[in-house]
């Protein structure tokens, strides 16, 4: 009878380890679908359809979507409109806002004082990220962020760190750009879209001399027309990615004060 029942045990045991070891052996080997982003452009009947790759800058990713599914890209302009790119997805419209912490939670009231400006640290090889070998070829999407090294060298990592909400697509390859910025993705269709959208008419700004009065006009990069998101929803085949890892976004008033004019004043606008 002992003898029969340790039988059954170990019989038991070896089939409790094979289930264990299949299961581990699906996880590894089975692929898990990357997440699609579908950009739907007003006035363009074809949607630009991107593959996030969160293999090579995970945060990014999560942050994109987390804005997306809450509805913050619907409504924003391209602003930003090159030989070499387009560029969108800034609340102010001109390339010089940043998101709160209240658009990845929405639990948090807009305007609340816990609610925030945020960025996200850049996933790209020059700020660590040596895993992020994505390099900017025609159709790959990045992160846009800011630069402060020009006001001091010492601030390579406020630069680096300065992304939020903001994206590009490219349309060339701009090698100069690979382990800038932080890629995450690539069209996979939809690029006649954004090859149109780049090739929109750009306003120009007219500047008056008060003196003299002589009007001098100056091209932009901004489009004459307003050309605006409808919507970017994402399909993440079901799998549930997390609010994205934030930090503070710098405060370039406030440094500029304290460093030339010895002064605590924080920049509040």
């Amino acid at each position: 009878m002992k003898k029969a029942l340790l039988i059954i045990a170990i019989v038991l045991v070896v089939i409790l380890i094979s289930g264990v070891c299949v299961g581990i052996v699906l996880k590894a080997t089975q692929k898990v679908e990357n997440p699609i982003a579908t950009i739907k452009i007003e006035g363009y009947d074809e949607s630009i359809v991107v593959e996030l790759y969160p293999e090579y800058a995970e945060n990014t990713v999560a942050n994109f979507i987390t804005l997306a599914n809450n509805g913050f890209y619907n409504g924003l302009k391209i602003h930003r409109v090159e030989d070499t790119l387009i560029q969108g997805g800034d609340s102010s419209g001109d390339g010089t806002g940043s998101p709160s912490l209240s658009d990845l939670d929405k639990s948090i009231e807009k305007g609340s004082e816990g609610d925030d400006l945020y960025a996200i640290p850049g996933e790209f090889q020059k700020n660590g990220y040596k895993n992020n070998t994505l390099k900017f070829e025609r159709g790959v999407i990045g992160m846009a962020r800011g630069d402060y090294t020009s006001y001091s060298s010492s601030l390579k990592s406020e630069s680096y760190n300065s992304a939020g909400s903001q994206f590009f697509i490219m349309t060339q390859e701009l090698a100069s750009l690979n382990g800038n910025y932080a890629a995450f993705g690539r069209v996979t269709s939809g690029m006649e879209t954004v090859d149109s959208i780049s090739k929109v008419e750009t306003a120009v700004d007219e500047e008056k001399n008060e003196e003299t009065g002589e009007v001098t006009k100056k091209e932009t990069t901004r489009p004459a027309t307003d050309v605006k998101i409808e919507s970017i929803t994402i399909d993440t085949h079901g799998v549930e990615y997390k609010k994205p890892k934030t930090n503070e976004v710098f405060d370039l008033y406030s440094w500029y004060m304290k460093t030339y004019y010895n002064s605590s004043t924080t920049h509040t606008d």
